[in-house]
């Protein structure tokens, strides 16, 4: 076993953070989602999430002011936001993936994304007896907004711990921290993210709820005509 590890590469660790987590046919939860301003006030939200492979869905259900607000992600060039207000949906241009996801420290982008080697070279920088640490920088032609991540994996499970993004000028942005993981059946997932803004001193804490693997979700979940269908 310490033969296997000496010998795998940053790439080998990106595929196998990949591996799992997209292993689930599909997954289902609720989350709350909790935006703190850097004097500590706090703004809670609640969602619903759907996912398959790189498709993803979340509808926003409370408070009032963003009840019914729908976002689908079909691939990285594929995002669309739906308004109640407007009763349309609005298609994310490639320039705007890096604005913030409505108002959290997430950007479109950082939502979107559930495919890590398919964008980004990864190298060992550092390692520990239970952790690598990776430096990532884009692949030739690939479309991200940041210069470099830097990633912190766990031996034992390849669960991604901590995640830096640094942006095009090389000055580190926001801090992805991964809390509370848990074993889900056979699958592991967390309970709770963390986003912090080092810029502004906001942060948006992500608890998720009620988590279901394997459900069997149907194609006309990640619809734009079911993204307009909330009720």
């Amino acid at each position: 076993m310490i033969l296997l590890l000496l010998s795998l590469t940053g790439n080998d660790i990106l595929a196998k953070v990949d591996s799992i987590m997209n292993a689930p046919r599909d997954r289902e939860s609720v989350g709350i989602m909790v935006l703190v301003d850097r004097n500590g006030k706090k703004k809670e939200r609640k969602i619903r999430m759907w996912q398959r492979g790189e498709k993803k869905l979340i509808r926003f259900l409370a408070p009032d002011e963003v009840k019914g607000v729908g976002f689908l992600s079909l691939s990285d060039e594929r995002m669309y936001l739906f308004m109640p207000a407007f009763k349309k949906v609005r298609r994310i241009a490639s320039h705007a993936k890096k604005e913030s996801f409505m108002n959290s420290d997430f950007s479109y982008e950082d939502i979107g994304s559930s495919d890590y080697k398919k964008k980004w070279d990864g190298k060992i920088i550092s390692e520990t007896d239970s952790t690598w640490v990776l430096e990532l920088t884009p692949k030739p032609g690939a479309d991200v907004s940041y210069s470099k991540l830097i990633m912190e994996v766990k031996k034992s499970n390849y669960l991604v711990k901590r995640v830096e993004f640094y942006g095009k000028k090389g000055d580190k942005e926001k801090e992805m921290t991964m809390k509370k993981e848990k074993k889900v059946g056979n699958y592991w997932t967390f309970e709770e993210l963390v986003m912090e803004n080092l810029k502004t001193g906001h942060k948006t804490i992500m608890k998720l709820e009620d988590v279901k693997f394997d459900q069997g979700l149907s194609d006309n979940i990640f619809t734009e005509r079911n993204l307009k269908r909330y009720r």
